[in-house]
């Protein structure tokens, strides 16, 4: 008998598999990022139908087997927003962290910055998305040890918080920040 996990994930990004299935790439918070075979998620009946929906904020239950990961029931905690400009900065910023993250590894404080750029970014209207885009591009590179807190001699990696204050601050030391994390990408090679 296979033992089931409950964590919290972002779903960021999906692949249908035959009719109804999907292959769901999530971010969690216990196991960083897998990716899980979701049977039958895209059927209408289907509970898991809107908890695994892409860019949606659920708790997910997994199954580890021999052929990998499988999603065994999930319940959205926040699915995605209406604005398109917030949606939009939330899926560069997934699509970056799949770029850079390899395997499955528990970062704490990776999950926290994207989950909260994700309860920032998915609200019905987002004024200040880019900012909120950059800093959160900050914070992966800054997880993953392409950026250096040192370097930017800034708070805004002690925390993970997207308020005004936050928001002041990296708007004030913009420029540094984009040069830094332009330098950081380039230094990936991918």
């Amino acid at each position: 008998m296979y033992q089931k996990y409950t964590t919290e994930a972002l779903v960021l990004g999906a692949k249908e598999s035959g009719e109804a299935d999907r292959t769901l790439l999530f971010y969690t918070r216990d196991f960083g990022l897998l990716r899980a075979r979701g049977s039958a998620v895209r059927a209408e009946n289907s509970k898991m139908r809107y908890a695994v929906q892409i860019y949606t904020r659920s708790f997910v239950s997994l199954v580890k087997g021999r052929r990998g990961w499988r999603a065994a029931g999930a319940n959205a905690v926040h699915i995605a927003g209406r604005d398109p400009l917030g949606v939009s900065a939330f899926a560069r910023i997934a699509e970056l962290t799949v770029r850079l993250v390899h395997g499955e590894e528990q970062n704490e404080y990776l999950f926290a910055a994207l989950a909260e750029a994700h309860d920032a970014l998915m609200r019905d209207h987002v004024e200040s998305f880019a900012t909120i885009e950059i800093v959160c591009v900050a914070r992966v590179l800054y997880a993953l040890g392409y950026l250096s807190a040192e370097a930017l001699e800034t708070a805004l990696f002690t925390h993970t918080a997207y308020a005004g204050e936050h928001l002041t601050e990296a708007e004030a030391m913009r420029e540094k920040l984009l040069a830094s994390i332009n330098r950081a990408i380039a230094q990936t090679q991918l």
